[in-house]
C-alpha cells in the first residue's frame, strides 16, 4: 500500500508559480512530496540518471556516490534495489562512500553503519567489494587520526552525496558547534545524541558508543552535488531552520546553504512549518476551500493577535490575504463564516447527541448508541491521545472497543520486570526472580531481546491497559482487544515488514465489531515508525474489506487523533471535544495506570516530561487557541480530523 498521507483541501497553485518565486523564502531549495516513499523514488531516479550520465561521459573513472544509514534512506535503498533487480541500473562501476561510523565497533555489529549499509543496500546489488568505502572503526586509537586523514582523501569531491538530516540539524555525526572547516575525524557524541541512539542498544545509554568517525562539514561541502533528506513531523523545526533560517552553528546542516548545488527533499510532515506550507498566500495564488479559508484566518488571528471577529480589512490587506477578499468579498462576512465554521467543530457528544438537530454538529445523532472502535498503536496511546473523548464515549453509553495493535513490550524497562517478579514472589507465587534476572543479564547490546523476557513485558503492558480502561468503566474482558500484530515482534527497534498476516488480524476484528466510528493515530512522526505502520495497516484492511463486499463500512466514520507531542492545526480540525477539569483528572488517572511508562521509559526521547504532562499541556494549549480566537473558554480540548 502507498504510504498514508493526510487529505488535501485547498492549497498553493504551484503550477502557476515560477520556480524562483516558489522557492523565494528558501536558502536551500526544497522539494516537498506527499510522503517519503514518493520522494525517495524521485531521489533514486536522480542517482540512476547521474550514474548513466557519468558513464556516457567516458571519464575513465567510477562514479563516486556518498551515502549514509539511519531511518532516512531506508525507502531510498528499497527503490535502488528494486530498480537494480529490474535491470534499470548497475552499481558495478560505482564507488560507494559512507560518511560515518560508530567508533570503536566491529563491522559485523548489528548496529554498526557498516552492517546496516550492507544489509539494506550493498549486499543486494552488484557493487564490487573493492569499491565500498566505510570508515574502519577497528583502527587502533593511536592510529585513528592518520586513518581519518587518509579517509578524507576518499570522501572529498564526491560526485553525489545523499544524506539525511538529524532532528537537531546534524549531518553525519556533525553536531551543534561543528566547524564549517571540519574534516574527517573522531568526534564525541553528545549526551542527547547518545540517549537518542540508545534505542538501538536496548535502551541502555551505557552501551551506546561515545565516539564516532565522521566526515566533516568541509568534506560534505566538497561534494559536487548534495541531496538532503528529512521525513516526518519530528523534523519540521529543523527543516524550517536549515531551509529558511540563517546559518547557525546550532544546526550544522545550515552550513550547507553555502553549497551551489544542493536540494532538500522533504515530505509534507517535515515541511509543515515552511512558509509556503504555513502561509502559502505569501508565495502565490491559492485554491480556496472552506478549510483553507479557515487556515488563513486562524493564521491571520495569530499574526495580529486578535480574535476572529475583530479582524479588519486592513489586517487582510497588510498580510497578503487580499486575494481572499477579491474572491469572497467583505472581510466581516469572512470573519463570521469562519467563526461559525470553527465553532461548529466543538461538541461534547463525540458519538452524536441523541434526538438533537445535527445539521451543524460534527457527528450525526443516529445511530445511537454507536459501536466505536479505537485503534491504539501501543497499549497507552488511547488514553494519552484521546483519553477524555474515550471516557466520554463510554459514559455516554456507546459500545466502545479498544484494539491495542502491538504489544509495546520493548518499552518496558528491565527493572520494572524484576519488580513485578518480586511482587509475585511476595504474594506467594513461584519465585522466578533469579531466573528472569539471568535472562536479563544474558542480553547483548544491539541484539534482539530474548522472547521469554518479551513475553513478560508484553503481559505487564496488557495488565496496565486493562487497568486503565477499567478505571472509567469499560469491560476489559470483552471490549479490550490485544492484536499483537506480527510486524512489531522483531525483538528490536527495527521492525519486520508489514504483511497480510497483520491485515488479516485487523480485518477479523473489524468484521466482528462492525463499528460506526473508528479512531486511529494520525501522527506520522517517523515514516517507518509504529504509529504510521499501524494506521496504514488499518486503512488497508478497511479497503480490502470494502472490496470483499463489506458495504456497511461505507457508513463508518474514521477519525484521526494525534499523539502526546503534536496536535492538529486548527485549519484541519473537524471535531473538537472539550474536557472539564474533572474529565482531565480522569484522563490523567487512566494514564497513571501505565506504571511501566512512568519515570524510567527506555525510549523517552528529548522531552523529559511524563506522558500525562505532555498530553495535558497539548490539550490545554488547544483550548487556549480556541479561546484566543473568540470561542468559549475550556479547560482542555482534544481535536480530531475526519478522514471519511
Amino acid at each position: 500500500m502507498k504510504h498514508f498521507t493526510l487529505p488535501k483541501d485547498g492549497g498553493l497553485i504551484e503550477d502557476k508559480i515560477p520556480r524562483g518565486v516558489l522557492h523565494s523564502f528558501e536558502k536551500i531549495s526544497t522539494e516537498i512530496f506527499d510522503d517519503s516513499t514518493d520522494a525517495s523514488d524521485e531521489i533514486a531516479g536522480i542517482i540512476i540518471k547521474s550514474i548513466r550520465d557519468h558513464e556516457a561521459a567516458n571519464t575513465g573513472r567510477n562514479f563516486r556516490l556518498g551515502l549514509t544509514t539511519g531511518a532516512s534512506p531506508v525507502s531510498l535503498y528499497k527503490w535502488l534495489v528494486r530498480y537494480y533487480e529490474e535491470g534499470k541500473v548497475s552499481f558495478a562501476n560505482v564507488d560507494i562512500c559512507s560518511i560515518d561510523e560508530y567508533y570503536p565497533v566491529s563491522s559485523d555489529h548489528r548496529q554498526s553503519r557498516n552492517y546496516r549499509l550492507h544489509k539494506e543496500f550493498l549486499d543486494l546489488v552488484d557493487v564490487k567489494e573493492e569499491n565500498i568505502h566505510i570508515p574502519d572503526a577497528t583502527v587502533p586509537e593511536e592510529q585513528v587520526s592518520d586513518y581519518c586523514a587518509e579517509y578524507e582523501k576518499i570522501a572529498r569531491g564526491l560526485d553525489l552525496l545523499v544524506i539525511g538530516v538529524g532532528e537537531h540539524g546534524q549531518v553525519g555525526f556533525n553536531e551543534a558547534g561543528a566547524s564549517p572547516k571540519s574534516r574527517t575525524r573522531v568526534v564525541q557524541l553528545s549526551y542527547t545524541s547518545r540517549k537518542r541512539q540508545a534505542k538501538n542498544y536496548n535502551g541502555k545509554i551505557e552501551f551506546t558508543p561515545k565516539t564516532t568517525i565522521t566526515v566533516g562539514i568541509d568534506t560534505i561541502l566538497s561534494a559536487k552535488r548534495i541531496i538532503l533528506m528529512a521525513w516526518g513531523e519530528k523534523k519540521a523545526n529543523v527543516v524550517k531552520a536549515i531551509a529558511e533560517g540563517s546559518i547557525d552553528p546550532s544546526y550544522p546542516a545550515s552550513y550547507l546553504q553555502m553549497h551551489d548545488n544542493i536540494s532538500l527533499y522533504a515530505d509534507e510532515n517535515s515541511a509543515a512549518l515552511m512558509t509556503r506550507v504555513v502561509a502559502p498566500w505569501m508565495v502565490g495564488p491559492c485554491r480556496w476551500s472552506r478549510k483553507y479559508i479557515r487556515k488563513a484566518v486562524v493564521w491571520l488571528c495569530q499574526k495580529v493577535h486578535k480574535p476572529i471577529l475583530k479582524l479588519t480589512q486592513n489586517d487582510y490587506l497588510e498580510n497578503f490575504l487580499g486575494e481572499l477578499l477579491e474572491i469572497y468579498g467583505a472581510y466581516d462576512k469572512i470573519n463570521i463564516d469562519v467563526f461559525n465554521d470553527l465553532q461548529h467543530t466543538i461538541t461534547g457528544w463525540p458519538g452524536g447527541k441523541p434526538n438533537a438537530d445535527d445539521s451543524t454538529r460534527p457527528v450525526k445523532s443516529n445511530p445511537f448508541p454507536k459501536t466505536v472502535l479505537i485503534f491504539s498503536p501501543h497499549p497507552d496511546d488511547d488514553v494519552i491521545s484521546m483519553g477524555g473523548t474515550f471516557i466520554r464515549l463510554v459514559e455516554q453509553g456507546h459500545n466502545v472497543h479498544v484494539a491495542y495493535e502491538t504489544s509495546g513490550d520493548l518499552a518496558v524497562h528491565d527493572d520494572v520486570v524484576l519488580q513485578h517478579m518480586d511482587a509475585a514472589y511476595q504474594l506467594g507465587f513461584a519465585d522466578k526472580f533469579e531466573e528472569v534476572k539471568a535472562i536479563i543479564d544474558s542480553k547483548k547490546p544491539g541484539e534482539p531481546e530474548p522472547k521469554a523476557l518479551l513475553a513478560i513485558k508484553g503481559a505487564i503492558r496488557r495488565s496496565e491497559a486493562r487497568g486503565a480502561v477499567r478505571s472509567f468503566g469499560l469491560n476489559a474482558a470483552t471490549n479490550a482487544h490485544f492484536l499483537n500484530l506480527p510486524f512489531y515482534e522483531s525483538g528490536g527497534v527495527t521492525k519486520l515488514p508489514r504483511t497480510q498476516k497483520d491485515l488479516d488480524i485487523i480485518k477479523a476484528l473489524i468484521k466482528e465489531i462492525k463499528p460506526d466510528q473508528i479512531y486511529m493515530a494520525g501522527d506520522l512522526a517517523d515514516p517507518h515508525g509504529t504509529h504510521r505502520v499501524c494506521t496504514e495497516a488499518a486503512l488497508e484492511s478497511i479497503q480490502q474489506l470494502k472490496a470483499e463486499g463489506e458495504t456497511w463500512l461505507e457508513n463508518t466514520t474514521i477519525w484521526l487523533y494525534r499523539g502526546a507531542w503534536m496536535e492538529w492545526e486548527l485549519g484541519r480540525v473537524d471535531m473538537a471535544v472539550p474536557l472539564s477539569p474533572d474529565e482531565l483528572v480522569k484522563k490523567r488517572h487512566a494514564i497513571f495506570r501505565h506504571l511501566s511508562q512512568k519515570d524510567i521509559v527506555p525510549f523517552p526521547g528529548d522531552d523529559p516530561r511524563e506522558f500525562w504532562q505532555r498530553a495535558e499541556e497539548r490539550t490545554q494549549n488547544t483550548a487556549a487557541l480556541y479561546n484566543d480566537l473568540g470561542m468559549a473558554e475550556y479547560q482542555a480540548i482534544e481535536v480530531f480530523l475526519k478522514l471519511c
